[in-house]
């Protein structure tokens, strides 16, 4: 049976993918630690020494561990439903400023002549990053991150996806190709420069530590940009200054989403700088076009 995938071709205006991390990079702290881990009777610290444990004793993905985790500790106390965790998503402290940043950057895109989309790309869960305000509100263009499967009484019994620092390559090149579905074949298939919707040289990648390594890599190597947060409340640059030195990232700055931040103000620079460059990749493809003899339309 064929199935009919939305996909998405370049547009009239260009389009920057702004792609971020969520645990530690929109919030201050694992979300799962922010009122589950609790409400099954764990410490924080225990929880994730077990899951890690789990993972290594079994040969496990880190992620799948700490979802088997999830499921086998909420028996007894409540059902793990897409609601319940939806309602713990909800619960989860973010960085100064998140709420309204995204639309506000949007609407700069916009003034500038850039459409702009945020993608979510992180191994955080779906469902409860689908429970913030900011979700709820539509600020996302896709949310990629763990999830699970739902047996026919709503309760999570297996994970559906599974995203580790490594997989998460994959979302950058289908918002590239604006083939979004993440069961969707066609983000293999060639796509000619000029026809590609997202060139990497509009993306951002915001993140804060080794596992968006891979991510921010690959970002920067085709022309990207790539940024590194950290905590303004401890002021640990460690993360930042190494990820710096190591040619991760192109720039930092703390985690304050706030209007007229040093984000802001950067990511204000990336747009003004992308609608330049699309203008000049405009010209070249039509001087391109011409000296080939074919029509500009």
């Amino acid at each position: 049976m064929k199935t009919n995938f939305e996909r998405r071709v370049k547009e009239a205006l260009p389009t920057l993918a702004v792609c971020y991390d969520f645990d530690k990079t929109l919030s201050p702290d694992d979300m799962q630690a922010q009122g589950y881990i609790q409400s099954v009777g764990y410490d924080v610290e225990s929880f994730w020494r077990e899951a890690n444990r789990l993972a290594r004793d079994n040969g496990m993905d880190s992620n799948l561990a700490y979802m088997y985790k999830m499921v086998e500790e909420s028996k007894g106390h409540f059902a793990l439903t897409r609601e319940k965790l939806a309602e713990y998503g909800a619960r989860v402290a973010l960085f100064p400023g998140v709420v309204g940043w995204f639309e506000r950057i949007r609407a700069y895109g916009r003034g500038k002549g850039v459409n702009v989309e945020h993608y979510i790309i992180s191994s955080g869960l779906k469902e409860m990053v689908e429970g913030t305000e900011m979700a709820k509100a539509g600020a996302f263009e896709r949310i990629y991150a763990c999830s699970f499967y739902f047996d026919e009484n709503g309760v999570a019994r297996w994970p559906a996806q599974v995203i580790n620092y490594t997989n998460k390559t994959q979302f950058l090149f289908r918002i590239s190709k604006g083939v979004l579905d993440v069961n969707d074949p066609a983000v293999n298939e060639p796509v000619p420069p000029e026809k590609v919707r997202v060139p990497f040289r509009n993306m951002v990648y915001i993140g804060d530590s080794d596992t968006d390594v891979p991510c921010m890599r690959l970002v920067n190597t085709y022309g990207g940009h790539s940024i590194g947060v950290y905590n303004e409340a401890t002021q640990d640059k460690a993360k930042v200054y190494k990820m710096m030195t190591d040619a991760r990232i192109k720039y930092f700055a703390p985690a304050d989403y706030t209007e007229g931040g040093g984000l802001d103000v950067l990511l204000k620079k990336i747009i003004d700088r992308t609608a330049e460059n699309e203008a000049l990749e405009a010209i070249h493809y039509a001087c391109k076009k011409e000296s080939t003899g074919e029509k500009t339309k």
